[in-house]
């Protein structure tokens, strides 16, 4: 599954949402994917494709690479969306969220 949102407002694709079943995994349909979302961007005249992402695996971010995106930051002690900050969540959810920018064309 795959899942983007265009924002006209700075002219990016979000890339919010990219998951290949486990048994599927090391197959390329992760790649074909993103390469769906780059394509759609460039199709439709937008200038970067963004993301962000709180994934620990490497292969996550080699995948990013490969397809051209460029790691631009990481945000420490992230909150996930709904987190109550409590003792045990700062224990055990201090995340690092890593932002990745494709620029596609110049504004």
């Amino acid at each position: 599954i795959v899942a983007a949102r265009g924002n006209e407002e700075d002219n990016t694709v979000e890339l919010r949402r990219m998951s290949v079943d486990s048994n599927y995994r090391g197959k390329g349909i992760a790649k074909a994917l993103g390469r769906k979302v780059l394509e759609f961007a460039v199709l439709n005249n937008y200038s970067s494709v963004v993301l962000g992402t709180t994934a620990v695996k490497m292969a996550a971010h080699k995948l990013y690479e490969s397809l051209g995106f460029k790691h631009v930051g990481v945000v420490e002690h992230y909150a996930l969306p709904g987190m109550t900050h409590s003792l045990l969540e700062r224990m055990f959810f201090q995340l690092r969220y890593h932002r990745y920018r494709l620029q596609l064309r110049e504004e």
